[in-house]
């Protein structure tokens, strides 16, 4: 039997995390799934921690899986409560999942896939456990890029930039940010943002998922999934394909 020294390199770990909550996290993350399964890679979902959910509900990275196709979904913790994971872990008396577990957990993925996603809770700095601890010091622990998931219109700039702040504080790379939620209809603001994001996040704009896609049949999900990517993360969108301003 081989051992552990004996096989390949360890796949790539990348951690998915939002400017805040309902920003379509869990779509880009099946977004990015599905283009990585379809070039032939294979694909882990990590969720450190599902909020909001009974035992017996599908969580996000179940929500991946049907999206984007056959994948390794694992789930380390869940609380009851739709709250930031230490609270939540506190109030229903359970413990809470630290970063050394999540980092622990995606780098046994990262041997036996080619891609592992660790989809955040929230906003990077939401707390993980009593200590303070937030999925930052995962990141850290993992030497992983963080791909950051904004929504598109007015307040994104701000918390954009906050987000890519506290990632160059701790020495974190920004692989970049995708818009979460693209309107059929975007406003003045959401068309401005599409120059202006790159600026403030000081990283590149890698994609913008329609609003809705999460609702698309997974047939269509995964056929259309590498128009809303760039190249950098193996689809063919490009910042022109968006309306901007004249």
């Amino acid at each position: 039997m081989a051992t552990r020294r004996e096989r390949p390199s360890p796949g790539r770990v990348l951690v998915v995390s939002g400017t805040g909550t309902e920003v379509g996290k869990t779509v880009v993350t099946a977004a990015v799934a599905a283009v990585a399964l379809a070039g032939g890679q294979r694909v882990a979902v990590l969720k450190p921690a599902q909020t909001g959910l009974a035992p017996d509900e599908p969580g996000d990275a179940a929500e991946v899986a049907r999206l984007a196709g056959p994948l390794t979904a694992r789930e380390l913790a869940r609380f009851p409560e739709p709250l930031a994971p230490a609270t939540a872990a506190a109030r229903c008396g359970l413990p809470p999942v630290g970063p050394a577990e999540v980092a622990k957990a995606a780098e046994e993925l990262a041997w036996e896939h080619d891609l592992v996603l660790v989809e955040g809770a929230g906003g990077l700095l939401v707390r993980f456990d009593e200590t303070g601890a937030t999925l930052a010091e995962a990141a850290e622990l993992l030497e992983a890029p963080v791909l950051v998931v904004a929504a598109a219109g007015l307040g994104t700039l701000n918390v954009t930039a906050l987000t890519a702040e506290a990632l160059a504080a701790r020495g974190l790379a920004l692989a970049g940010v995708v818009i979460g939620s693209w309107p059929a209809a975007p406003d003045l603001a959401a068309r401005c943002n599409v120059a202006d994001l790159p600026a403030v996040a000081g990283g590149p704009l890698l994609g913008a998922v329609p609003a809705g896609a999460g609702a698309l049949p997974p047939a269509a999900f995964r056929r259309r999934a590498a128009d809303w990517l760039a190249p950098a993360l193996n689809g063919r969108w490009r910042a022109a394909s968006l309306t901007t301003v004249p």
